[in-house]
């Protein structure tokens, strides 16, 4: 039984320091993210609506994303002003980006009234008749996400931007979701659907 103990102690030791390797700065990350704040504001916290909310995002799906846009054409999620961006990063750069902006604090915007019934439906409830999955299975409640499975925080992102990465899915111009999860989902639902569950998310929290 000691022996099993000792093994296992062990083991969690090593997982633990191999994920500690990898982890960002965020001293470093902050003195890296001057060129990012034209578009992603002061703070993570953009001022356009177009452009994503960075701050209070999990380390490891900023990382995750930067690593995609880095691949450009070949990559599930080409986006030519990001692979221009990301090009000039190195892996520490974009350890020590995705540490500081994970660090940051999230900022939470408000749901339009005419939008937050069907929206909550949607992110709730989903659409049982055209088999469309609820948001919170996989979000949660208040929108956090799950950093271990690679599920982005959306709570108080701008309905804009969450509203054009939908499209995006269900244009197929965004492919990099694990077994097509969000593809699946979003070929289902109407415009209507979209924009009211965006605005819902914009004020989740």
């Amino acid at each position: 039984v000691m022996n099993k103990l000792s093994i296992y102690i062990k083991i969690s030791f090593l997982i633990i320091f191999s994920a500690n390797i990898h982890a960002g700065d965020i001293a470093k990350g902050k003195e890296k993210s001057v060129t990012c704040v034209a578009c992603h504001g002061e703070l993570g916290v953009s001022v356009s609506p177009i452009w994503p909310k960075l701050a209070g995002q999990h380390e490891s799906y900023l990382s995750s994303q930067l690593h995609e846009f880095k691949k450009g054409m070949d990559g599930q999620r080409n986006n030519a002003v990001m692979y221009g961006i990301s090009m000039t990063l190195s892996n520490e750069d974009i350890d020590d980006l995705s540490a500081y902006y994970a660090s940051l604090v999230k900022s939470i915007g408000i749901t339009e009234d005419k939008s937050f019934k069907l929206g909550q439906n949607i992110y709730r409830g989903g659409n049982m008749e055209y088999k469309i999955q609820a948001c919170i299975a996989c979000h949660g409640p208040n929108g956090d996400g799950n950093s271990p499975a690679g599920i982005p925080v959306v709570s108080g992102q701008h309905a804009e931007y969450i509203y054009s990465q939908l499209k995006n899915f269900q244009a197929s111009i965004r492919s990099n979701d694990s077994n097509k999860m969000m593809r699946n989902i979003v070929h289902r639902m109407t415009d209507e659907e979209m924009k009211a569950v965006s605005q819902y998310i914009q004020g989740l929290h």
